[in-house]
């Protein structure tokens, strides 16, 4: 049966529905501050806690705080939305300090041999890593615990066992369902899907993540001049802490940011194996910069589709070109390329693929859980998106790829559009 195809008529120029109307109108008198000290006042009273760690992540705080300042566009939903993240980070960083003030045995936690996913975004890396998640002998990050990592105290799971954090995540879902319909077809973060790892590392806010929430250059050129193995290892620090609270120790992770952060991601994890999706650049920017500009329409005062195109168009270049230049960092007795049309082809023999490399045994019970989840999670599951590179972003396709000729001659990648 195929998929129902679904298309965006208004991307530029929304119709809004009176719900998202309705959202908008009710915070547009707000007053919300993202005075630091008025954030950092907040999640001392949320958690009841002091202690934020080593004063090292204050500068990446307060460059985020500005550069979302300086993002004109964001309407008051969009500002409000980016005070509760930092809020919550705040929060989850005080609870994380707290928790290995309590338990410092945590650092003698090893993290073994590690599954890593690399690609660009829209390039297979969320099906592969949710693939490798079903095998349950891993390790992995699911939406709603990226969210939340550590609980509050008295903040655990309810009498009927279920986490409270699971139970606000899975709210948030379905709001999201009601207000942005269309989201679950681009991207579904359900609340057991696997999430990016780079959500913790935001703990010490040195990810690139608020690129994807606000139009914030002066952050990314903060966020190329920081020293990431020093972030790395503290994200390293919360997978031992993760693994302390849940285990077992061998993890399953995923990120495109990881693209250009080769060095400090084999520094931290010497060890791991990592898988390196590879798709035609094309079909990535249409799709992620869809999505992008279909979840504007409700955190900015216009959608910008050009100006939006045109920033990322340059941010996957950057991705992909750290990529090449530093693939060979990886080990080739360690490391797989995966090119997109194959692993749609056969996405299980992708895994056999992976597994050989790492040099991990393919259990019956590992296969029965692999082929649960794509029964569970068939293809186009909430209909199929059409996407107009042209139309919707006065971009042409073969004029775009032409910038990405070095990817093409490096990785032998398939054009897809």
């Amino acid at each position: 049966m195929s998929a129902t195809e679904l298309r965006i008529e208004d991307l530029a120029s929304p119709i809004l529905t009176a719900q998202q109307q309705g959202a908008l109108d009710l915070v547009a008198g707000f007053d919300i501050s993202l005075a630091p000290d008025d954030l950092v006042a907040k999640a001392r009273a949320n958690t009841g806690l002091d202690d934020f760690g080593d004063d090292g992540f204050r500068p990446q705080f307060l460059a985020q705080v500005a550069a979302i300042e300086a993002d004109a566009g964001l309407n008051n939903l969009g500002r409000l939305t980016q005070e509760r993240r930092l809020v919550r980070l705040l929060s989850q960083r005080l609870a994380f300090t707290d928790l290995l003030r309590r338990y410092p045995e945590i650092h003698d936690i090893e993290i073994e041999r590690p599954l890593i996913v690399v690609g660009l975004p829209r390039s297979g890396t969320t099906h592969l890593v949710n693939l490798l998640a079903a095998d349950r002998r891993r390790r992995a990050l699911p939406y709603w615990e990226s969210q939340e990592p550590f609980p509050l105290r008295g903040d655990g799971p309810g009498p009927d066992g279920v986490d409270a954090r699971y139970l606000r995540a899975a709210a948030d879902h379905a709001a999201e369902r009601e207000m942005a319909p269309l989201t679950q077809a681009m991207h579904d973060r359900f609340p057991e899907a696997i999430e990016e790892e780079v959500e913790l590392l935001d703990l010490d806010f040195a990810s690139y993540t608020l690129e994807w929430h606000a139009r914030v250059p002066s952050w990314r050129d903060h966020y190329f001049g920081l020293d990431q193995r020093e972030h790395y290892a503290y994200l390293r620090t919360i997978l031992q802490a993760l693994t302390f609270l849940r285990g077992p120790n061998q993890w399953v992770l995923k990120s495109p940011q990881h693209l250009e952060q080769l060095g400090p991601l084999m520094t931290t994890f010497p060890d791991a194996t990592v898988a390196f999706t590879h798709r035609d650049p094309v079909a990535v920017i249409q799709s992620a910069i869809t999505m992008l500009g279909y979840a504007d329409r409700l955190r900015r005062h216009a959608v910008e589709p050009r100006p939006l195109a045109d920033y990322w168009v340059d941010r996957v270049e950057a991705l992909l070109q750290a990529c090449v230049r530093d693939r060979e960092l990886v080990p080739v007795d360690r490391s797989i390329d995966v090119l997109f049309h194959e692993f749609m082809a056969d996405d299980l023999g992708t895994v056999a693929r992976c597994y050989e490399q790492a040099g991990v045994e393919m259990t019956p019970g590992a296969r029965k859980g692999l082929q649960a989840y794509l029964d569970a999670n068939p293809r186009g599951k909430h209909g199929r998106m059409v996407y107009d590179l042209e139309g919707d972003f006065g971009l042409r396709p073969d004029e775009v790829r032409e910038r990405f000729a070095f990817y093409f001659d490096r990785f032998a990648v398939r054009a897809e559009v």
